[in-house]
Parts: structure tokens; C-alpha cells; sequence
């Protein structure tokens, strides 16, 4: 954000000519600091320690441009000071800093504990449910508690809701970090990074099986009405069936035809199939904690979502793999992620060689990403295609979330 002149000399990465003046300021000991000096060298960077000393360098012209997370630019445009400056903001984003916890891949139930510790922080915001030191419990001494009988909701009485987090840590500007209404966005992907393993996967794994028997097969899920009733489920069917082809075109050197499509009415057949082994993968899967730790699922990325409110469970619809099978879950997701990248990046698929090659599957699959996307389109070509031509407002959670608008909001499966 900053002077339009200079914002557009640093999205172009440009440094010569009209551009030598550019000087940005950026806070110290961050991401984006780490970041800046990525993309430019240290006689173009101010680094300031706080948001008004960024407001003073640029009001006295000390600095042209500010560099900030998407919330923290919102908070300097209405700075007092900043008011009467003309800035504008820029429409580049240059890096995502999504945070979170991490924990071994082998150690799935662990892992999904520390996940539902997560979802009943925001379940608790959504309810307006805090801490209670009556309601708080000791499990210490209880002998054979199952991990899915834990009442995760002891997070929020105990510590309280994720609300009280924020706050408690004089969080001011939550910018992304607040509960979705159903009224903006939540389609966003996370980086794919850097990291390149070319001799890492072997030849001979799960995913070469498939590509040389040609074995996929996609169950899709026929959805009931966000209020139980069967409905007119055929957009969102063709979506499911859409996100087959995809996987089916990023395992295949490009061949979306190489999947057999199995139908389901009803959940419990569904996820049947998917555990005896009837199916590989679940295409329109409600994600809920009761799949979760006694049936062992793992679900990609979200990719539709329901328009229920804030205070209520919401139907999220992705691509359910069983949990045990780690490379197949991740190179599912990652197939997910690419379709909401390439929007996010304006990548159309006639452009789909402008996508990244991907080397975390082995040297088999680095296309898998390129031929993804030249059958579906990214991810505003492939809703367009099955729900029509709506308008970016009317479209609620399913649209992208380019700013900062909420992102948060529970699983369903919490409430006792």
C-alpha cells in the first residue's frame, strides 16, 4: 500500500527508472520482513517497529510504500494519521503465512486430538461459550477412555474460547482470523512451498499402481438438502463428478477419463465402500468429527460450503481418503489446492502449464498439478461450469478469499 507509483513499481519487482526512489517500510522481526528481503535488496527496505512509525516514515517520505498482511493494511488505511495521504492498496499478494500446529504424520490419532482441541476453540467463539471452572474436567485419573468419548469442549471450559485467545494476547486487527457469517469467502488455498524431494517417492508406490492399472475409482456422494430433504442436488453432483476427472486427469498424465464414477445415496454405504476398498477416494463427503476418529477418514481441503449461520454446523463438502493412506490423502489434497491456487492467480486452463511442477510425489508425478488443471480450470472455471455464471456476491462461502475476510469456522460434530 502506498503511493500508486511506487505500489505498482513494487508488485513489478522493478528498481531502475522511475522506480529508484522506492522505499518500503516493513516491520521488524516478521514474516514479511523475511519476505521483503527476498524480493528486494536492503537499500530498497525501511524496517519500523510498529504500525505508527510505518505512517510517520510515510507521511514524512521516508518510505512510499507500506508492506503488511492484508489486515494490517486495512488498520493503516484508517490510520488518523494516513487519512489525507491518497494511498492506495495493491492488488498482489506476495507470500500467505497461515500458521498452525504440527505433528508426526504416523501419529494420526494424536494428530486429529490436537485438530478437535483447535475446532472447539472456534466452536466456542461461534456459541459464545467460555471458560467455566465448573464445567472443567480432570481426565487425568480415567482409565480406559476411549479418545473419540474426550469432550474437547473441556478446551473452551478450561481456557477458554478462541476469542479469548485473541484477545488475551492484544490481538487488535483479526482480519482473517474471525468466524465467517456465510457472507464472504472461505475458498483458499495454503503454499505449496518449496520443498523438492525428486528421489523421495519411489517408482513403485500406491500412485503408480493406479496409473498403470488404470484402478481409480471415484465414489460420489448424491447430497441431502442442508436441512436433511433430498433437493436438487445436480450442480453440486457435477462438481463432485468434476473433482474425479481432476484427480483421475493429475494421476493419468492428463487422461480424465481414467476413473470409474460409483453413485451413493446414503452416507453409510458411502463411507463403506470407501473402507472395504470398494472405492479409493469419496467425492462430496460431508466433513464431520463422527468420520473422524472411529472410522479413520482423512479429508482434503474443503471445497464447497453450505450457507448456514455462524452459530450453526455447517456443511462442508471435500474429498474423504482413508487416513492410513498418507501419500494418496496428501496427493488428493493437493490435486483440491490447485484448482483454488489457480484462481487465486488468475491460472485459466489454457494456461495450465503456467502452474508449479510438484516433486513431493516423485519424479512420475511432477506434471500432476499442469494436468489437473488442463481438464478442470481452476476453481472459478469449474463452479462456473456446473452452477453457472453467479456473481462473486451471491456466491457466499464459495467464493474466493482474496483479502482479509473471515476464514474461521468449526467442523460439525462438537456439540454434546
Amino acid at each position: 500500500m502506498g503511493n500508486e507509483t511506487y505500489v505498482k513499481c513494487a508488485e513489478d519487482q522493478r528498481r531502475y527508472g522511475g522506480c529508484t526512489s522506492l522505499n518500503i517500510c516493513v516491520l521488524q522481526d516478521t514474516t514479511g520482513h523475511d519476505v521483503m528481503i527476498q524480493h528486494f535488496p536492503s537499500d530498497f527496505i525501511v524496517v519500523t517497529s510498529s504500525y505508527d512509525e510505518m505512517v510517520q516514515m510515510i507521511r514524512v517520505g521516508r518510505c512510499n510504500v507500506l508492506s503488511e498482511l492484508r489486515s494490517g493494511l486495512t488498520y493503516l488505511a484508517s490510520h488518523e494519521e494516513a487519512k489525507d495521504l491518497g494511498l492506495i492498496v495493491g492488488d498482489k499478494t506476495l507470500s500467505k503465512k497461515p500458521l498452525a500446529i504440527v505433528t508426526r504424520q504416523n501419529d494420526r490419532e494424536f494428530s486429529d486430538i490436537i485438530n478437535w482441541v483447535m475446532q472447539a476453540l472456534f466452536f466456542g467463539e461461534e456459541q459464545g461459550i467460555t471458560n467455566n471452572t465448573s464445567l472443567c474436567q480432570d481426565y487425568s485419573a480415567t482409565i480406559g477412555l476411549e479418545t473419540s468419548d474426550l469432550n474437547f469442549l473441556n478446551a473452551v471450559y478450561c481456557v477458554g474460547s478462541y476469542s479469548d485467545i485473541i484477545l488475551s494476547n492484544s490481538v487488535r486487527h483479526r482480519g482473517m482470523n474471525q468466524i465467517n457469517n456465510g457472507t464472504n469467502g472461505m475458498i483458499y488455498s495454503i503454499p505449496f512451498g518449496e520443498i523438492q524431494y525428486p528421489n523421495a517417492i519411489a517408482n513403485d508406490t500406491c500412485l503408480c499402481d493406479m496409473r498403470d492399472k488404470g484402478s481409480l475409482k471415484c465414489g460420489v456422494l448424491v447430497p441431502r438438502g442442508f436441512n436433511g430433504n433430498l433437493t436438487s442436488s445436480d450442480k453440486l453432483v457435477g462438481m463432485n463428478i468434476d473433482y474425479c476427472r481432476t484427480l483421475a486427469a493429475g494421476l493419468s498424465n492428463g487422461d480424465a477419463t481414467s476413473v470409474d464414477i460409483l453413485t451413493f445415496f446414503l452416507e453409510e454405504d458411502a463411507y463403506l465402500a470407501l473402507k472395504n476398498g470398494t472405492i479409493n477416494i469419496l467425492a462430496g463427503a460431508r466433513v464431520h468429527k463422527k468420520y473422524d476418529f472411529d472410522s479413520s477418514y482423512h479429508f482434503s481441503t474443503p471445497y464447497f460450503y453450505g450457507d448456514e449461520a455462524a452459530n450453526e454446523n455447517l456443511t462442508i463438502y471435500a474429498l474423504a481418503t482413508l487416513e492410513d493412506d498418507t501419500l494418496f490423502s496428501s496427493f488428493v489434497n493437493a490435486i483440491v489446492i490447485a484448482t483454488i491456487y489457480a484462481a487465486e492467480n488468475s491460472i485459466e486452463q489454457d494456461r495450465s502449464t503456467e502452474m508449479p511442477l510438484i516433486y513431493l510425489f516423485g519424479g512420475a508425478f511432477t506434471w500432476a498439478l499442469r494436468d489437473a488443471l488442463a481438464y478442470s480450470g481452476n476453481y472459478d472455471e469449474l463452479y462456473m461450469r456446473n452452477f453457472g455464471d453467479v456473481l462473486e456476491e451471491d456466491r457466499g462461502r464459495n467464493a474466493l478469499n482474496e483479502w482479509s475476510d473471515p476464514q474461521i469456522h468449526s467442523i460439525p460434530g462438537l456439540a454434546l
